[in-house]
């Protein structure tokens, strides 16, 4: 096996053993993960006038927003935030179709403007959460005196 190779086959079994190990709320954030990267590999593409990778790390971008991010939206419970997003992922897919077309460097980096300011309110979201199931106080060890003793693995 080539370097090349094995650099690849490492990063797809840390991405899955990411995606295995994730909660819901950090599969989104790697949702728009993804869909940046998919962007900056596009945008160099485009500066590199290499057509074949620019096509294909855009469609690799819709792909995420239209069928991981958009298709995660639970329209029963989010309101009018939920139809706000779907509305804005829809023009996310517009402007990267038209970014394609036009080899338009500008809306590139608008979808990824746009992206990584959601992505940052996403983290936020969760940086709370995870604040919040936080214990006020860290629990107190247990003297070594006052330790039940171990009997095969159980106390």
């Amino acid at each position: 096996m080539n370097t090349a190779a094995a650099i690849k086959a490492y990063a797809n079994t840390d991405l899955e053993s990411s995606v295995l190990a994730a909660d819901p709320h950090k599969l989104i954030a790697l949702l728009y993960q993804g869909a940046l990267l998919a962007i900056a590999n596009a945008r160099n593409a485009m500066l590199r006038k290499d057509i074949p990778a620019k096509g294909k790390a855009i469609s690799h971008a819709m792909a995420i927003i239209d069928e991981g991010l958009k298709a995660s939206l639970d329209k029963n419970v989010g309101g009018d935030l939920v139809h706000n997003l779907e509305a804005l992922y829809d023009y996310m897919c517009a402007r990267l179709l038209a970014a394609n077309v036009n080899n338009d460097v500008e809306a590139l980096d608008e979808v990824a403007r746009l992206l990584g300011e959601i992505k940052g309110a996403w983290d936020s979201i969760r940086e709370t959460a995870l604040k919040q199931q936080m214990p006020v106080a860290p629990p107190q060890p247990v003297p070594m005196n006052k330790q039940p003793a171990l009997v095969y693995g159980r106390r």
